[in-house]
């Protein structure tokens, strides 16, 4: 069953949409979806999405501003903290929160802590219980009855981020809660983030994708030069930083088989991204307990 509200009549709408939820549950690809490119990186490691990315999507009489967060959970490590302090921060400059629930593996603790802080919120709140078609539609049912009494949601949509499923009548509900008012994008628009930003994070994707449970989450990409001199040609030079030399070692690889591996992944997305040729020099620089480090985390963006 779906629960939404017609988009109301009248003239432009606008306005700013918070994603939140636990970690791991797919709004970085439901944004992805929506907007039709790749502007936030995505992984099967929890924690991927460490800033808050703002994504366009423009309809019909209507302009939503998301902002991707980071996964709302229970942490004591510093870049951790620093994340889910993002994420609640963001919940209150809006117009409306997306919250994203995983109905094929649910997370309580995460669940309830995000809760939480929605419940303290007055912004309107709209739930998705995304990835759907890895779930029975009884049991779709079941869970959509389950989360009407835990909060006061405006509309509850089941979808698949990954499909597509259930997305008009996700983007109808989130429109009617915009207030009247003109876009505050061009048309052309799908981020305010710069591709250099954007660049970086698909590196850091690439890592994470290639090595998988060997290097954890202390992984920062920083980009060192951005040379678009040349109309046919950008020449980038990013480092990537790890916290060991072990962690050096896997990314480098046998004779530097893994950093090539990672560097023409990541070439050819970043090539598809800003539509021309890419040379991409990657290097790799150990710097100890970096995650730990609130000086460090500044110079990361974090």
């Amino acid at each position: 069953m779906t629960e939404t509200h017609h988009p109301a009549e009248g003239g432009f709408r606008s306005g700013f949409v918070a994603i939140a939820g636990p970690p791991n549950v797919g709004k970085s690809t439901l944004l992805n979806r929506m907007l039709g490119e790749k502007i936030s990186i995505t992984s099967r490691k929890a924690q991927t999405t460490r800033n808050r990315i703002l994504g366009v999507v423009h309809r019909p009489g209507a302009q939503l501003i998301f902002i991707d967060t980071p996964g709302i959970h229970q942490t004591e490590k510093i870049l951790n903290v620093r994340m889910v302090e993002a994420a609640l921060s963001s919940l209150g400059d809006v117009e409306a929160v997306l919250f994203l629930i995983d109905a094929a593996q649910p997370d309580p603790p995460s669940e309830r802590m995000a809760v939480a802080a929605l419940e303290k919120l007055r912004t309107p709140v709209m739930l998705a219980v995304n990835k759907i078609d890895l779930v029975p539609k009884p049991r779709i049912l079941q869970i959509i009855d389950e989360w009407r009494h835990r909060a006061d949601f405006r509309a509850i949509v089941p979808i698949s981020a990954r499909h597509g499923d259930g997305l008009t009548p996700l983007l109808d509900a989130l429109v009617a809660e915009l207030p009247q008012g003109p876009p505050y994008f061009p048309e052309d628009a799908v981020t305010d983030m710069p591709e250099r930003f954007i660049a970086a994070e698909m590196i850091r994707e690439k890592v994470f994708r290639f090595t998988g449970q060997e290097i954890p989450y202390s992984v920062a990409v920083t980009i060192e030069a951005f040379d678009e001199s040349r109309s046919d040609l950008i020449r980038i030079h990013a480092a990537i930083h790890v916290e060991r030399d072990s962690q050096k070692g896997i990314i480098i690889g046998k004779k530097g088989a893994m950093l090539k591996t990672i560097g023409e992944a990541a070439r050819k997305e970043i090539e598809r991204m800003v539509g021309t040729q890419v040379f991409l020099k990657l290097f790799v620089r150990v710097q100890k307990n970096w995650s730990r480090d609130g000086r460090a985390l500044r110079k990361f963006g974090y």
